[in-house]
């Protein structure tokens, strides 16, 4: 089995981020719904959209803060979707 990573993410509007895995699929996620419908003070602070694009690539995961307040399953943002 192959592990997906992901490679480069890029701000595309609102929460929408563009996402690109290792084997060259490219999905639009859209964490609006995720930060609206699950409030936590570790991760409310990303609903400002300033520290919101402030995300990183690290060990192949699309992660905010130093110490990846956010980090969502690779296979949920393979497939487009995340678990609200």
């Amino acid at each position: 089995m192959k592990i997906i990573k992901i490679v480069k993410a890029t701000y595309v509007e609102g929460y929408k981020v563009k996402i690109e895995f290792s084997d060259s699929t490219v999905q639009i996620v859209d964490f609006g719904t995720f930060l609206d419908k699950n409030p936590h003070p570790v991760h409310d602070k990303y609903r400002d959209i300033k520290l919101f694009k402030q995300f990183k690539i690290e060990a192949g995961n699309i992660v905010w803060g130093k110490n990846w307040d956010l980090i969502f399953p690779v296979d949920q943002l393979y497939k487009g979707k995340i678990k609200a």
